[in-house]
Formats: structure tokens, sequence, C-alpha cells
């Protein structure tokens, strides 16, 4: 999909009528073409470029077209947004514009009213970069109100600039890391990862002991997420989600000013609970999450609804209810037409984890066939660590499928592609939990054998007591159903008891 489909695609029915209302007002002659390349791309009408090649007698002609709309689309869509925008940081940016031109229009007391209702609405949703512009503008025409006291406008400038530095540095730091997290998922670039984290803190001077903000806070839970999902291990960041928590709790009076990031780190704070196995947590913040996300009108549903869903299944399989599961996860695929393809594919691998552990295979496999992609391909979109659980799940669907050619196929092709990478980040246990899965695809008998029941048993215990992950455990539970030869998914649930110990 190209740019001008992509930005067509973002217009709902009455964008589309009043971006050809703006086209006609603006087209001097009746033969221009733009509106009818416009409709071509909502009805993806594919004669449409061969008709108007022949017609304009040149290929040029046409590309130029296209760029003329394309240049038309971005101004009618950057003002339809500023029109339409009523957040309060709109309103705020309204005021300052308006404020500077009644001081043009020496207009000074309604200009100061305007920057002072700025002010109020700024320090409101804690912007404290609009907040700067306006003390800036206060100071540049303090003479003219010798009624408001230049020396408090200057201390209030101060104290301001020192919060907007530190959320500057905060988020230099931020950038830094999420480009880090980039290469390390994306390119399967070896980085250690918590020496960075401490050394981008020196660096930029990020104090975790500073007042926080909800994007603060986000910011913060995101790179710890992350950081905890690349070493499989949540515990080490629950002290951050127990500040999170407090956090929310004693500003709950903001909450809906900063909906966006409070329906993320109410994602955060669920995602941490559930993969540590501590289901009822995470329901209680994946229902304050719900009710978020239905608030003002709905405005951010369908940014989190998969994510939403893709926790909610998560947690019901676990807590027995897989019937449950597997039919909110269905639900979620077929009520979102334009998803991230992110969150769907997610829901897809999900689904067939669940279908596995029903031993329903044949269902597994229709969903397998909906992630068609290249290994490579995943890599780049979803990242190193997801595409190696996927190529994992799909080596178990083969095996319990006892498609014993293509299991075998699919595990050396995994071995040239992510042995070196996976014994370079120190998960060997991956590596040697698919020698077993190997060995027992080649000789399905050997789960038989004492030795190998055995040595099962030993990487099983050495695993519990390494870094915990119930999404790790699924895959445990799998090889322990087949030694034990017992229901995956009855297996499954009674390894949570040891996997994850109630305090």
């Amino acid at each position: 999909m190209n740019a001008l489909q992509e930005i067509a695609e973002m217009m709902n029915e009455n964008d589309s009528k009043a971006f050809i209302h703006y086209l006609s007002k603006k087209n001097k002659r009746k033969d221009t073409g733009n509106i009818e390349l416009f409709n071509s791309l909502k009805t993806d009408d594919i004669n449409f470029k061969k008709n108007i090649s022949k017609d304009k007698k040149s290929a040029d002609a046409y590309h130029a077209l296209r760029k003329r709309l394309y240049d038309n689309m971005i101004d009618f869509m950057a003002n339809r947004s500023f029109e339409n925008d009523t957040s309060q940081e709109n309103a705020i940016l309204r005021l300052i514009v308006v404020s500077r031109l009644f001081f043009e229009h020496k207009l000074e007391k309604t200009a100061f009213k305007c920057l002072a209702k700025a002010e109020e609405l700024a320090i409101n949703i804690e912007h404290f970069n609009l907040l700067n512009e306006i003390y800036l503008i206060q100071i540049q025409f303090a003479h003219f109100n010798l009624s408001l006291p230049i020396d408090k406008i200057i201390q209030k400038f101060k104290v301001n600039k020192k919060q907007l530095e530190y959320e500057e540095q905060l988020n230099l730091g931020y950038a830094v890391l999420r480009r880090e997290l980039t290469a390390i998922y994306h390119e399967g670039r070896i980085v250690d990862f918590e020496a960075l984290i401490k050394n981008t803190i020196e660096t930029y001077g990020i104090s975790l002991k500073q007042g926080l903000t909800f994007k603060s806070l986000y910011q913060i839970l995101f790179i710890a997420n992350e950081y905890a999902s690349i070493n499989n291990n949540y515990a080490p960041i629950e002290s951050f989600v127990i500040k999170s928590y407090r956090f929310i709790s004693k500003r709950a009076d903001l909450t809906d000013k900063h909906l966006y990031y409070h329906i993320h780190i109410l994602y955060f704070i669920s995602n941490f609970y559930f993969r540590n196995g501590r289901f009822t947590e995470s329901l209680s913040y994946l229902n304050s999450m719900s009710t978020e996300m239905q608030k003002q009108s709905g405005k951010y549903y369908q940014r989190f609804c998969l994510r939403y869903f893709l926790l909610l299944s998560f947690n019901e399989n676990f807590l027995g209810n897989f019937q449950n599961a597997i039919e909110t996860a269905q639900k979620a695929l077929s009520l979102t037409k334009k998803a991230d393809p992110n969150d769907s594919n997610d829901i897809h691998l999900m689904l067939i984890v669940f279908y596995i552990q029903q031993n329903a295979g044949r269902n597994a496999v229709k969903e397998m066939a909906k992630l068609n992609h290249t290994d490579s391909w995943y890599e780049k979109k979803m990242g190193m660590d997801w595409a190696i659980k996927k190529c994992l799940v799909e080596i178990l669907l083969h095996v319990q499928e006892e498609n014993t050619e293509l299991a075998i196929s699919r595990i050396k092709s995994f071995k040239r592609r992510y042995k070196k990478y996976l014994l370079t980040v120190n998960e060997e246990r991956v590596v040697e939990y698919l020698m077993f899965v190997e060995q027992y695809a080649m000789k399905p008998e050997i789960i038989k054998t004492e030795k190998f029941q055995k040595n099962i048993e030993a990487f099983i215990i050495a695993s519990q007591n390494g870094p915990k992950d119930i999404l790790i455990m699924s895959f445990i539970a799998w090889l322990l159903a087949k030694v034990r030869q017992k229901p995956i998914y009855d297996t499954t649930l009674n390894l949570l008891a040891d996997y994850f110990p109630v305090s």
C-alpha cells in the first residue's frame, strides 16, 4: 500500500466528502483529474491509471498528478486535524496564538486573560513545554501589566524550566533506549541492556526520585516491561509496578486528562501480573483498562482493544476457562478490521498455542496458515524474540501432528538461523529444549525410556529455578505432558502451582 492509499484509508466518509469539496474549490479547471484519482483510491479502481495515462499521453503527467494530490491531502488532513482536535493541548495552543494576535493589536488586557486561561489548562495536563512558552510571553509583555509581579512570573518560569529539562532528558534517554530495543528485537543486535539502561540514566541525569508525570511513568514502565520481556523475567520490575499503582492512586483526579498514558500504564501493570502468574491482580487492572477505553466516546478503544483482549484471553485460559479464552480471541479478531498487524499476529499465535494445548491440531494448522510470512519478515516486523517463539510453536505443532519430516526440517532451519544468537544472549535452555524436542520427533518411543524422562525432569527443575515467565512455562508444560503422557492443558494448569508458588 502506497502513501496515497494509506492516507485515503485514514479518511472516514465525512472526511472524504469534505476533501472532495476542498479539491473542487481549489480546482480552476474541470479536467484536473485529482478528484477522479482520489475516488479511484477509495474504490480500488485499477483501470484509472491506464485511462489517465492514455488521456494525458504521458506517465510523467500521472505521477505529477499523484504528487499534487498527495500535497493536497497533507494540507487538508493537517487543517482538519487542527479544526477537529478538541484536546486541551490544542485549546492551549489556540489561546497562545490568539494572545500574540491581541498583543499585536494593543489588546493587552484580553491577551493576558488568554494567557492566564492557557496557563491554568497547561498546569492541569502538566504540559511543561507549553507552560514554558506561556511564561516567556508573559515575561516579554510584563511591562504592559504592572499589577502582575514579574518576580513571581520569573520564579514560576524557573520552576517549570527544571521540570521541562527533566522531561527533555527523560525523552532523550527514552529515545536512545527505544532505538536500541528496536535493534535488539528486529536486527538481533547483542546488547547488555541492563548496562545500557544504567549508562543512559547516568548520561542523561535521569532520576526516578523526580516527580513523576503520566508520560514519564509510561516511558519508564515501557522500558522496564521490554527489559523484562527480553530477559523473560518480570520479577525485577515489581518495584516499578508498585510505584505505578501508588502514583495512579494519588493522581486519580488527573487520569482522564492523561487518558492515553493512563490506559498504557494499566496495560503494563496487568501484563506484569499475568506474566508472573497472578491472574486475579491482572484481571483487576484489565477491568480498569476496559473502563478507561470506553471514556471520551471510546477515543482510544480501537488503539488498545486487541491488547486488552489478548491479555483477557490469556488470563481466562490459565484460569481453566479455555473455551472463553478461545471465543474471546476469535471475537476480537472478527470485530477489528483495521487492527494493528502486530496485535493481531499476537492473537493468532496465542490461538495456536491454545489449540495445541487442547490437542485441536486441525484448528491449530488452520490458524498457523494465517501466519504465512517468512522468518525474516517476522523478525523485522515482530521482533527476534517473537519470531523465535513462533518457530518453536510451529515445530511443536508439526511434532504433535506427527508431521515428522516437516518438524525435522523446521528444527534444522531453526538451529541454522537462531542457535548462535541464542547462545550469545545466554539462552542455552532454548537450545537444550529444542534438542529434547528433536530427539522425541525423530524417535517418539524415547519418551518411555527412564534416562530420557530423568533428563527432562532435571531440565524442568533447572528451568523453574531460573527466570520465570508464564509463556516459557507453557513450552515446558508441553514437554512435561509428553513425558508423563498426560493432557497438555491439564499438565499446564498443574505446573502453575509449582512454577509460581504462592508466597
